[in-house]
């Protein structure tokens, strides 16, 4: 294979990673992190300008930085992820799932997905500097 071939075929499966990964924030159980890291990943290998653009997209970006420097989710997406986890299992338990055995694989699949979740370093970030409060407004 040439690498202008595989440069190319790096860069599409960046790009599918990518549409999988977004898929994934509003699809509770489809992951979010790992196709971003795999995204990642492909661009870096091929194509800079790509990977500068995720690792600075506004929304993405820090996805891919806290995955890949290994510190954890915030409080508040963890609280949103299990949130909609619930919601959406829940919805498909009440209108959907119509046999119990599928009822209690769905709930199975939500407390594990909750277990690992929970069990994600929580990451905090760094605060900003605090303003002066001793220093008189003007």
């Amino acid at each position: 294979m040439t690498s202008g071939l595989i440069r190319a075929l790096l860069v599409a499966g960046g790009t599918l990673c990518v549409a999988l990964g977004v898929i994934g924030i509003f699809l509770p159980l489809m992951p979010t992190t790992v196709f971003l890291l795999l995204a990642a990943a492909c661009y870096a290998r091929s194509s800079d300008r790509f990977y500068q653009k995720l690792v600075s997209h506004r929304y993405l970006g820090a996805y891919v930085r806290y995955g890949r420097e290994g510190r954890g989710m915030r409080r508040r997406d963890k609280a949103i992820t299990l949130t909609l986890l619930w919601l959406s299992i829940g919805a498909t338990m009440i209108w959907t799932a119509d046999t119990l055995w599928l009822r209690l694989l769905l709930l199975a699949v939500a407390a594990g997905v909750t277990v690992h979740v929970a069990r994600i370093r929580v990451f905090k970030p760094a605060a900003g500097p605090e303003p002066d409060r001793a220093s008189p407004r003007p």
